[in-house]
């Protein structure tokens, strides 16, 4: 990004801003106004800041639009450069769209279940994309607390996930790695 200098110092977004911006490229990039690669080089700059990359993960992975279903290669490079950010934003995605899955399958809402199943598949097929050694040490640190062990047992706890759920989630981490 540049400023009205023309330097290029990367501005931060807010998470608000995140998912604005966000709606309005994959627009544009539906609408075959923007290329994959022009694409890749913004999502690539948003990605970097935890507000940016929050904010493209909710449009991306819960929106309509089709780039999670059929990510372009160059998008999938920028999200693999991006990092341990992108890596743990997709973890913490998985987790909690397949809590809330079987959420909403026990309070009988099938259309929010089927929202939250294709969040989980696009964050499987997403994982599948990034680094593999910063996915299996990320999905190894989740897969821990699902029995109650190390750093995301706090994460787990806080969204309130109960067994069934976190036996859930443990089985959607092994199932990254057996695609």
């Amino acid at each position: 990004m540049t400023d009205a200098t023309g330097s290029s110092a990367l501005l931060e977004p807010t998470f608000q801003q995140a998912l604005e911006i966000t709606a309005q490229w994959l627009g544009l990039w539906e609408g075959g106004e923007l290329s994959d690669e022009v694409l890749a080089d913004r999502v690539g700059e948003l990605v970097l800041s935890r507000d940016g990359a929050r904010g493209f993960f909710v449009v991306a992975l819960a929106g309509d639009c089709p780039l999670m279903d059929r990510l372009p290669d160059p998008v999938a490079l920028a999200l693999r450069g991006a990092g341990e950010g992108v890596v743990d934003l997709s973890a913490r995605n998985l987790a909690m769209s397949t809590a809330m899955a079987l959420h909403h399958r026990r309070t009988g809402d099938g259309s929010q279940q089927a929202g939250s199943e294709r969040v989980q598949l696009r964050c499987t097929e997403l994982l599948r994309l990034l680094e593999p050694a910063q996915v299996k040490a990320r999905l190894e640190t989740l897969l821990a607390a699902t029995s109650g062990q190390g750093e995301d047992v706090a994460f787990l706890e806080r969204w309130g996930y109960d067994a069934e759920q976190r036996a859930a989630i443990a089985e959607a981490v092994l199932a990254v790695a057996q695609g």
